[in-house]
């Protein structure tokens, strides 16, 4: 994580906040006050708090310019979103914000052309949301155990979901107990998410391929309007 960037995150909404007035024409990444210094950069909207769905858009820099590549219907939280400092663990909100993200996996292989960093699940795979534990919102394999079977998620199990993914820096740098674990960009499941962004598996299939580390994604997650937006003037 860039220096201080888990310091704003941490601290108000105003890592989101618009560029200057006069800009209401200009690509979504160009009304961003920070869209995370890499030239690749994924954005997901909903129009209000208590949306469940919305769009994943994906943009590249391009010789100064914002373009967008592609993009998707979303899914949120069952309960909608809510701002990632103040996010309480089992709420089913997905946290807005600005986010690296770490690497990606997946049960099944990684689509022919990605160059993101990607593990494979396996039987012993485990994402660990015990707060009890020294490896809280952490993959582990096998699972350790400090880390409660009943506190973590088996990654294999989610067949459908987790066929491809990516992990959302949501409490990940450095972990704030009680917050959250395991917020991830992943394949749709049946509705809503526990906190998670989902997009169809053909869009998270494009999203992988088009990544590339070395432009350094992010991810920016917010709404049209309010504290939670992702762009304000």
């Amino acid at each position: 994580m860039r220096p201080g960037l888990a310091v704003v995150l941490a601290a108000t909404s105003v890592l989101l906040l618009g560029a200057a007035p006069g800009n209401a024409g200009a690509p979504l990444p160009a009304r961003m006050a920070d869209t995370g210094g890499g030239t690749q950069l994924i954005t997901a909207v909903a129009a209000k708090t208590g949306s469940t769905s919305g769009t994943v858009t994906w943009w590249d820099r391009r010789n100064g310019q914002w373009v967008k590549t592609g993009s998707a219907k979303a899914r949120f939280g069952a309960n909608g979103l809510v701002e990632g400092a103040s996010r309480k663990q089992g709420t089913n909100t997905t946290p807005t914000g600005l986010y690296e993200l770490p690497y990606a996996f997946g049960i099944k292989a990684a689509p022919s052309g990605t160059t993101y960093k990607y593990r494979a699940v396996k039987q012993s795979s485990w994402w660990c949301q015990d707060n009890d534990s020294r490896s809280y919102n952490r993959w582990v394999q096998p699972r350790p155990a400090h880390c409660r079977a009943a506190e973590a998620e088996h990654l294999i199990s989610y067949g459908t979901q987790y066929a491809y993914a990516m992990v959302i820096g949501f409490n990940y740098a450095e972990p704030v107990r009680g917050r959250g674990a395991g917020i991830f960009l992943h394949v749709n499941g049946r509705g809503a998410t526990a906190g998670c962004v989902s997009v169809p598996s053909d869009a998270m299939r494009r999203i992988l391929k088009w990544a590339d580390p070395g432009r350094k994604p992010h991810m920016a997650i917010g709404t049209t309007g309010g504290v939670t937006a992702i762009t304000r003037y």
